[in-house]
């Protein structure tokens, strides 16, 4: 069987923590190879399954990204992560979804596309944040995402008018457990636990992404944090091939930032085995 790890053109040969998976899928007797998603010429058609991985751009170019997942439905392919679960959560009003399946979450609210800066300081000020984050319900990797004080100065509202200019955002209370204490990932393959990274931004940075200069370290969690992360993923209509759920830890709660189900840097060398796993996983579901 041939298998498809899709990928974007600045990472043609995948992703280097994705790389193993090549020989681990061919040492299960796969043939396996990395494609760019966006390559119009790609022979799709002619690949049994597609595993996305590092597509890293498709915020960037959603749209074309939704007509290929379409054009991979159309013509069969077995897609892991599927479509209709990499669609909801390519838009970040999935919080919104989980929230009211009783997943605890940063409080997240919706700010329609062309909103003032004006109108999100009102928000704002009602909801007695005094520093608070706005990304696009569209982004990726710390993409246009701002952490900003209350009340807005006149720099802060033309970011805010930025973002909300191109499509809705979103807007939550700023996470100070973000840059004391860093934020956690955690990998599952198959729907379960394999293992846990902690995200750290560099000083005077709040992004934790490695592209914005932060670290990712392994760590070992207790059991109650990986029940509560895991409870993410049982809400879901379906179990993914792969997630990470990302979160911080306030007292002994666990609280939701992101589920990733897209293209999540899985953190697979930070685990002995767990390139292993997914290769054994994808075969399995085939």
């Amino acid at each position: 069987m041939r298998i498809a790890l899709a990928t974007y053109e600045h990472a043609a040969q995948l992703a280097p923590d994705d790389q193993g998976l090549i020989p681990a899928l061919e040492s299960l007797g796969l043939d396996a190879e990395a494609v760019v998603w966006s390559n119009k010429g790609a022979p799709w058609e002619s690949f049994d399954a597609v595993v996305i991985r590092s597509c890293w751009d498709y915020h960037l170019n959603v749209g074309a990204f939704r007509q290929w997942l379409e054009r991979l439905e159309s013509s069969r392919r077995r897609v892991m992560n599927s479509p209709a679960i990499v669609r909801w959560n390519a838009d970040k009003r999935y919080l919104l979804d989980l929230a009211w399946r009783g997943i605890a979450t940063i409080p997240t609210m919706v700010v329609p596309r062309g909103r003032s800066g004006a109108d999100v300081a009102t928000l704002v000020r009602a909801e007695g944040w005094s520093r608070f984050v706005i990304k696009p319900t569209v982004s990726a990797s710390g993409y246009e995402t701002y952490a900003l004080d209350a009340p807005l100065d006149d720099a802060a509202r033309a970011l805010v008018d930025r973002v909300t200019s191109t499509g809705d955002a979103l807007v939550q209370p700023f996470a100070e457990e973000v840059p004391s204490h860093g934020e956690y990932s955690f990998t599952f393959i198959d729907g379960a636990f394999s293992h846990a990274t902690i995200k750290r931004a560099r000083g005077g940075e709040f992004r934790v992404q490695t592209e914005h200069g932060g670290t990712v370290d392994a760590v070992d969690v207790s059991p109650s944090l990986v029940a509560q992360a895991a409870r993410v993923l049982a809400v879901l209509p379906e179990v993914p091939l792969y997630a990470r759920v990302d979160g911080i830890v306030r007292g002994d709660a666990f609280l939701l930032m992101e589920l990733e189900l897209i293209e999540p840097h899985l953190f697979l060398g930070y685990c002995d085995g767990a390139v292993e796993r997914l290769a054994a996983a994808i075969k399995a579901r085939l």
